[in-house]
């Protein structure tokens, strides 16, 4: 089975996660592209859907499927997105696509994430995948600069000779050489300082389900990871908590 018949696979896994009469979260990517087309085929059942890009916008259009502004909807009942690597623990990197801003709106509209992926996008370490932030071009220097001290290799996302300029007017930097093993101290604390980026969605947050096409055998297993609705809000406020329960035990441990 190949890979675009994996993602095939887990496209269409996917519809069974859809809630019948409501309005869908849909991201972006090659294999929300085989979502995409699975969810014309049931197009009939929803109200619309929440897009995260103009590329899946005019696709869900063209498959005659409403699309809704994400001023329109209060909240949705699932988000279906795919991931350019994902660990053992379901952290994820995303953004590959240029479309994470608006990714992340949607996602925290929001109660479930459902994310697709074939197995090629398991990894062991986050990081081969280059980490893309997006960026207000005015910072681009200060924010490589901040990634270069971790160690990173930063450039600027280009397109036909020019810098690539995302759906909201601004570019991409792609940050390689990462080896992303301590989410908590390789992540968290550098992007809390850098005000003028949106880094991938789910860096730091486990999926609610990850479907993962398999290719030995063909089928879709279904990979539970964090139970909890997922709420961006709430998760910035738990990792803070966390970095500062983290800072209070190594604090005491050092005077003991």
């Amino acid at each position: 089975m190949t890979q675009d018949e994996l993602k095939t696979l887990v496209g269409q896994a996917a519809l069974q996660y859809v809630v019948a009469g409501d309005i869908v979260g849909v991201g972006t990517g090659s294999t929300v592209n085989k979502f995409i087309d699975a969810l014309g085929t049931i197009k009939h059942t929803i109200k619309g859907a929440v897009s995260s890009s103009v590329a899946s916008t005019e696709r869900l259009k063209a498959l005659g499927i409403t699309v809704f502004d994400a001023n329109e909807v209060d909240s949705l009942a699932v988000y279906i997105d795919g991931a350019d690597e994902i660990d053992h623990s379901g952290y994820m990197i995303k953004g590959g696509g240029a479309a994470l801003t608006r990714e992340k709106i949607v996602a925290a509209l929001s109660k479930q994430f459902v994310c697709i992926a074939d197995e090629s996008k398991l990894v062991n370490t986050l990081g081969a995948f280059p980490l893309p932030v997006e960026v207000i071009p005015m910072a681009t220097k200060r924010v490589m600069q901040q990634f270069s001290a971790m160690g990173g290799q930063c450039a600027v996302r280009q397109k036909d000779g020019q810098p690539l300029v995302t759906d909201n007017g601004q570019h991409i930097v792609d940050v390689l050489n990462l080896k992303i093993t301590d989410i908590w101290s390789d992540f968290v604390p550098i992007i809390q300082g850098l005000s003028e980026v949106c880094t991938p969605l789910v860096l730091a947050v486990g999926a609610a389900l990850i479907a993962m096409g398999r290719m030995d055998i063909g089928i879709v297993a279904d990979r539970a990871f964090a139970p909890d609705i997922w709420c961006l809000a709430q998760y910035w406020e738990d990792a803070v908590k966390e970095l500062r329960e983290r800072a209070e035990i190594e604090a005491d441990q050092e005077s003991g």
